[in-house]
């Protein structure tokens, strides 16, 4: 298998193709230097086979403080010091990530101006940045050399520069950012040059030096265009680069860089492909590596063998599965925990300041804190778990894996609940059903949870059986009324013409998606200002709305839902109390849900039932929930 094959990175030789780049993880201290959590967090995929780990981007200059507990390089030495010991111990090479977010940075922790190229306000805050002096310049480029060496002392095997998203390099590089007139302005690549000549002065010879390199702004009228990128990747090349590693997304399109499931995986593979031929021919001894949503290894495998690409970074992946490459290295390719790309937890750099992690994962991130859930147990009980959605699979996989002999009911006639029709969820509930089979979980279907009360006192029942439609806060004075999960499960069936109006008062994905399927029919109504608000998390807020509006869906703004009727709805805009009907031939509920009421003898819940929340708390009390069976 070609994923699976050493390769050579200049002066190193990582012991396979697989890369787990940079990024946000929010697990720096206040300080901005890397504690054990970070330590091990990294290490973990280095245990799990990954070949080349790439570490959170740490900020090169003490000005540059984009997010909270952003890394400052000048306080990451003795964190990289011990990711690098523990990394090589697993046989991989650990890569410090030097950075500086320039005038996509904040102002908020420094209480500095920004400083970029030229004087371009920042998309999300409007601040208008400092237009960066010949000694401002000077003092980036120092900083790098400093970081670099600081990186090398550490035991670092070499390092990445970014000049990808977040990256003030590659606001140099781009039309769309770099106005000037002067020698920084005429010649764009200057600065790139002189960050790598500086980080290379500062690592020498005998450790690696890659590129993060942006080579699609989404943005031709000005920016990195497919058609330009080639071009710059050779001569950068030509530097003294040891890999490039292929990226999009720019200042107008950061939620492009990592989409979620909305967009095809692969998306630069045919920038990839143009770009290894370019630097290829101007310095064959550069490694190009593809990015852009490959969570499967399979598209992995196949880019590395057609020409795309000679390795590949597979960062969320690793996420959702940590044992990714071991898992392929032994023969349990099909034992892999997929990555679903719904960027939920993943993503992180927002105001609430969250921990990385994954909601099939949820260790990820909580490495020094999370026991090993698959410990055997030492004492084998009988487990019941009652209901097939996302913790009851979940529980019951853990439970066996630790040894308990586990029996699944599910009331339906299908697994999953909720997670496996709305949202991107199916194919971690076709895991986890492979999962309990493969551990010998025995499942019955279209068992209610009345049949299972009077089981042996011996047995340790766990409930975790959904929720249930919320209360209605509005009068229903005739017309059709659906709940959104009628209509995704296929118990009912929508009327085949008329509007339908969608009542959203979360804002989170279930509502959007039906209203884009249901197109120029759909009236979706919100109490916020911008359809979907929940999207922000996940960096879908932006590309929801376009969606939304390009499939004609009619938004309802600001309202509350005040009653049904035959055929039209009243709704009240909740700023100025007016009141205004809209004509439908249906309602679908997309709103709150409660948790089913407790079951009689069920030792302990999880899920729904407790409170209904999201997937990733699904899975975590499944887990929590197979682990108290020993305490019960």
């Amino acid at each position: 298998m070609h994923l699976l094959d050493p390769i050579r990175l200049g002066p190193r030789t990582a012991p396979n193709r697989v890369m787990f780049g940079p990024h946000v993880t929010n697990l720096a201290d206040d300080s901005r230097s890397l504690p054990d959590r970070w330590v091990q967090y990294h290490e973990r995929r280095a245990e799990g086979g990954c070949g080349i780990v790439v570490t959170e981007g740490a900020s090169v200059h003490a000005g540059d403080w984009p997010y909270e507990r952003a890394p400052l390089a000048e306080r990451c030495a003795p964190g990289w010091q011990r990711a690098a010991d523990a990394c090589h111990e697993h046989g991989a090479l650990l890569l410090a990530s030097l950075d500086h977010t320039g005038g996509q940075g904040s102002s908020a922790y420094s209480q500095r101006e920004l400083w970029a190229p030229s004087r371009v306000p920042e998309v999300n805050s409007r601040e208008v940045p400092k237009w960066m002096e010949a000694d401002d310049i000077a003092a980036v480029v120092g900083g790098f050399a400093a970081s670099a060496r600081l990186a090398a002392e550490a035991g670092c095997d070499g390092v990445e520069i970014n000049a990808g998203q977040h990256s003030l390099i590659r606001q140099f590089l781009s039309g769309l950012t770099n106005h000037r007139g002067d020698e920084w302005g005429q010649d764009r690549l200057l600065l790139a040059r002189q960050a790598i000549a500086a980080a290379r002065s500062g690592i020498g010879s005998d450790r690696v030096l890659g590129l993060r390199l942006s080579c699609d702004e989404l943005a031709p009228w000005a920016g990195i265009t497919p058609e330009m990128a080639p071009a710059i990747a050779a001569e950068l090349a030509n530097c003294g680069l040891d890999y490039i590693v292929v990226v999009r997304g720019a200042i107008f399109s950061i939620e492009k860089t990592r989409p979620d499931f909305h967009e095809p995986t692969g998306f630069n593979i045919g920038v990839c492909r143009e770009v290894r031929t370019a630097v290829q021919a101007a310095n064959p001894s550069t490694q190009v590596i593809l990015q852009g949503s490959i969570v499967e290894w399979g598209q992995a495998e196949w880019a590395i063998a057609d020409g795309v690409c000679d390795a590949v970074e597979m960062t969320r992946a690793q996420i959702a599965d940590p044992s990714l490459v071991a898992k392929l290295a032994g023969g349990e390719a099909d034992r892999i925990r997929p990555c679903i790309r719904c960027n939920q937890t993943c993503q992180v750099r927002d105001a609430r300041n969250p921990i990385v992690t994954c909601v099939g994962e949820p260790s990820s991130g909580r490495e020094t804190e999370d026991p090993v859930w698959i410990s055997p147990t030492r004492h084998p009980r009988d487990v019941l778990v009652v209901g097939g959605g996302a913790a009851g699979l979940e529980a019951a996989r853990v439970a066996v894996a630790r040894g308990h002999r586990v029996r699944l009911v599910e009331q339906s006639s299908q697994l999953g609940g909720v997670a496996a029709i709305a949202g991107p969820g199916r194919p971690l509930i076709d895991w986890l059903i492979a999962e309990c089979t493969h551990g010998g979980v025995t499942i019955a279907l279209e068992t209610s949870a009345a049949s299972v009360t009077d089981t042996p006192a011996h047995t340790v029942t766990i409930q975790a059986t959904g929720s249930l439609p919320g209360v209605r806060a509005y009068s229903v004075e005739g017309g059709t009324v659906f709940d959104v999960v009628e209509i995704r499960s296929g118990a009912a069936t929508l009327p085949a013409a008329g509007d339908v109006v969608l009542f959203d008062p979360i804002g989170g994905p279930i509502g959007v998606s039906l209203a884009e399927e249901l197109g120029a029919r759909a009236v979706l109504v919100t109490q916020d200002n911008i359809a979907g608000n929940e999207l922000s998390r996940t960096g879908d807020l932006a590309p929801a709305n376009v969606r939304l509006a390009q499939q004609g869906v009619r938004i309802e703004r600001r309202s509350l839902l005040r009653s049904v009727h035959p055929d039209h709805v009243v709704l009240e805009d909740r700023f100025t109390g007016e009141r205004r009907d809209v004509s439908c031939v249906a309602l679908v509920d997309c709103g709150f849900r409660l948790p089913t009421p407790a079951l009689a003898g069920a030792a302990v819940q999880a899920g729904d039932c407790v409170a209904p929340r999201t997937l990733h708390e699904a899975i975590l009390e499944g887990r929590r929930a197979a682990m108290a069976v020993d305490r019960l």
